[in-house]
């Protein structure tokens, strides 16, 4: 590491992590690498700090980095350009849902370094706005998940626009098999670096359920766990259209949430993120969009509203919480079936699900007993309001408050005197008859 970095690096952080121990050579002799590690261990750091110094300023770009969603290429340019800055290497992110042509006056000053998704990479690219003929190292974060279905063919497309001497870099929490053929599908010898088992970055998270069976019920769960004193957690959802119905009824009981969702613009995006992050919402609701390399500090909790489909899934969710040592917890909502269900799914992995219940403000292993009536702390609040009402102390003190108060004076009724002249003459001619 070089002395610019080192002196920054230990005012930050105690040691480097396994993985940024493991490929930190690999990178700087430009040998193309698999880095698989834990989430939440450092990988952005782990080809920051050893490819950055290899970037000559001004050169043209030098370096592009590709995440699959606009919070990670938006999280990771945050990271990269805060070490850039230490040794005057220019960053530039290229995300969709962003202004378009700010983007590219930007791109006309030739950064040194490119962070971007796919889709908006590739549009550059192919109006020329983004030129490749400097690149030495392109990375693909988040590798299992960038290399399938659609997303697979728009990466090879960027990596033929590439000189052929670029170093590759792919980086995962887990591994899928098609991350077995990476030198068979981009013609290179390609190092695989596991740190899997060496790493202790990982803090400690408990896995455990509550009984919840429709969606509704689900919904009111997630209403008495904000009532839990500092609780805050990142809600998964399966599909946008349970993720709306679930907001809606929380928003209608006055519960802090926001959205994230692929359909909100950039803007929208970013707010929710940086309320959640300053804890003034305490859920924030999700689709898998948010379960790739997203880093919320001290995060307590992630919950699985819709219950994962896969392994993988199920690792990048749960990864959110429980980062660089702090503890976490990962719950889940479903029925007995739907539990059993991810018990089979979670058979292969080292997580243990325990049965949780919300008693007493708190979540705890230990189910109430029979004919205990848990209250939560709004409810226990309005209660005390209403036995105060009814002792008649507040009567006393609202009385005493409109007491110094003037009273309205009172305003005379006008009698109606329309047809006044009529109502005379009928009455006289009465009287006479």
């Amino acid at each position: 590491m070089i002395e610019q970095f080192q002196k920054h690096f230990d005012e930050k952080y105690k040691q480097p992590t396994a993985i940024q121990k493991a490929v930190a050579p690999a990178l700087k002799t430009d040998q193309s690498v698999l880095g698989i590690a834990p989430t939440g261990s450092g990988k952005t750091l782990a080809f920051t700090l050893p490819l950055l110094p290899k970037i000559m300023p001004g050169e043209g770009t030098q370096l592009l980095v590709l995440a699959p969603s606009q919070e990670l290429a938006i999280q990771t340019t945050k990271v990269i350009r805060e070490w850039a800055t230490l040794i005057g290497v220019s960053v530039q992110s290229l995300t969709g849902g962003a202004n378009l042509r700010r983007q590219v006056m930007n791109l006309h000053q030739h950064p040194d370094v490119v962070v971007g998704t796919p889709g908006r990479v590739l549009h550059m690219l192919d109006n020329h706005h983004l030129k490749l003929g400097h690149l030495m190292t392109m990375v693909i974060d988040e590798a299992d998940d960038m290399l399938q279905d659609d997303t697979l063919a728009v990466v090879e497309d960027i990596e033929r626009a590439t000189p052929l001497s670029t170093q590759l870099a792919f980086f995962s929490a887990t591994k899928s098999p098609v991350l077995d053929e990476l030198s068979v599908m981009f013609g290179r010898d390609i190092e695989t670096i596991d740190v899997r088992d060496e790493d202790t970055s990982q803090g400690p998270v408990e896995h455990g359920y509550l009984s919840a069976r429709t969606n509704a019920q689900k919904t009111a769960t997630l209403r008495r766990l904000t009532s839990i004193k500092d609780f805050r957690a990142l809600v998964f959802f399966n599909s946008t259209r349970t993720l709306n119905y679930a907001a809606s009824r929380l928003r209608h009981e006055h519960v802090p949430v926001d959205t994230l969702g692929g359909r909100q613009k950039q803007v929208q995006r970013e707010k929710a993120m940086r309320m959640f992050r300053k804890r003034q919402i305490k859920l924030l609701l999700t689709t898998d969009l948010a379960a790739r390399g997203i880093d919320i500090p001290k995060l307590p909790a992630v919950i699985n509203f819709d219950l994962p489909t896969s392994l993988n899934t199920y690792i990048h969710r749960v990864g959110r919480t429980g980062r660089q040592g702090e503890p976490g917890l990962a719950l889940s909502l479903g029925d007995d079936h739907d539990i059993r269900d991810l018990k089979k799914l979670l058979a292969d992995s080292d997580y243990e699900l325990t049965k949780l219940y919300i008693g007493d403000n708190k979540l705890t292993n230990q189910k109430p007993e029979e004919g205990q009536q848990v209250v939560s702390i709004k409810k226990q609040a309005s209660r005390h309001l209403q036995k105060e009402q009814l002792s008649g102390e507040t009567h006393k003190k609202m009385n005493q408050t409109l007491s110094g108060f003037s009273k309205p004076k009172k305003r005379r009724k006008k009698k109606n005197r329309k047809n006044k002249g009529i109502r005379l003459k009928h009455r006289r001619k009465n009287n006479e008859n």
